[in-house]
């Protein structure tokens, strides 16, 4: 019986069913409340939400005290809720029948233009709420996990793929040698060379999104791929993006994904990751970790092998 004494509805037993997969993968509040408004983009609002928390509480006692600190953010502040709804169904996940890649990608580019107009925060990680501080503080601890895994150095180049506002090439460049920061979305690469401006080993450029094909064979030391990569995998570039990274790589280098697609299943993510790394040289030396504790994205980080192979200075694709 919910708390209000409303009989449950078809979405609110579906939420409920959000809420246990959401627990099962030990997402933090921040994550859950992010999750449900990419789910429930009309219908439920938050106050029925937070009711569906609390009424897990009693049958989840190892949940519970996460449950009611998602039912009291909810309550609070329902404003962010709907500041989440907006964000996220500005960027479409699914593709269209007829879509071609290249479709998909400037429709995508499209939509992370009017995500970052309604906040630039959650246009780049829904769960920062909108919080410039929360995702500062995400920024941060995912630069410390890149930072022991041998990522950053004074002699590294960084290629950033899907570098959105350029959060990641103003807290890496004091940890490299030089960081190119790549996006779609125009909005985006403008507001990322506002942020970057006084940094003089940061370049930020838009990209087509189709491929690699600005940069020559063995450019970078490293390539980073933070929530970029579920949007190559939507467009049908998964492959395509594979190849230009081991292409672009230099000789022992390494590529950090962190998400590889959204479509909720980590047994075919590593079954892809696993099988694309070895069709183009690369080994999987981190397979679909969760290391971080105020973010739930996947983590699989990629070494180039000596026999990577090196076609000519061209991206090879057509």
């Amino acid at each position: 019986m919910s708390t209000t004494g409303r009989k449950p509805s078809l979405q609110a037993s579906t939420a409920r069913m959000v809420f246990e997969e959401c627990m099962a993968d030990g997402a933090c509040v921040e994550a859950v409340v992010a999750r449900l408004a990419l789910r429930f983009e009309t219908g439920l609002d938050a106050a029925e939400l937070a009711d569906v928390a609390l009424d897990m509480c009693s049958a989840d006692l190892r949940n519970g005290d996460r449950l009611e600190r998602i039912a009291e953010l909810l309550r609070r502040r329902p404003d962010i809720f709907a500041m989440l709804r907006e964000t996220g169904a500005a960027v479409r996940h699914e593709r269209g029948e007829w879509e071609t890649d290249a479709a998909v990608v400037r429709r995508l580019a499209a939509g992370f233009d009017a995500a970052a107009a309604i906040s630039l925060a959650a246009s780049v990680q829904l769960s920062s709420l909108g919080d410039e501080e929360k995702l500062t503080a995400t920024t941060d601890e995912i630069v410390a996990w890149l930072e022991t895994q041998g990522f950053t150095g004074a002699d590294r180049d960084i290629l950033d793929i899907g570098c959105g506002i350029g959060r990641f090439e103003s807290a890496l460049s004091s940890a490299a040698h030089r960081i190119v920061g790549i996006d779609i979305s125009s909005k985006m690469i403008s507001i990322a060379r506002q942020r970057c401006a006084s940094l003089r080993n940061v370049e930020v450029r838009p990209t087509s999104g189709l491929d690699l094909a600005d940069f020559g064979n063995a450019t970078f030391d490293c390539v980073l791929a933070v929530d970029s990569f579920p949007y190559l995998a939507l467009a049908g570039l998964a492959e395509r993006y594979f190849k230009e990274i081991a292409r672009v790589l230099k000789t022992s280098g390494m590529a950090a994904l962190l998400n590889y697609s959204y479509r909720g299943s980590p047994a075919l993510d590593r079954a892809d990751v696993h099988r694309l790394a070895g069709a183009h040289g690369m080994q999987v030396v981190v397979d679909s970790e969760k290391p971080f504790r105020l973010w739930d994205g996947n983590a699989f980080l990629l070494a180039a092998s000596e026999g990577t192979l090196r076609l000519n200075n061209c991206s090879g694709v057509t």
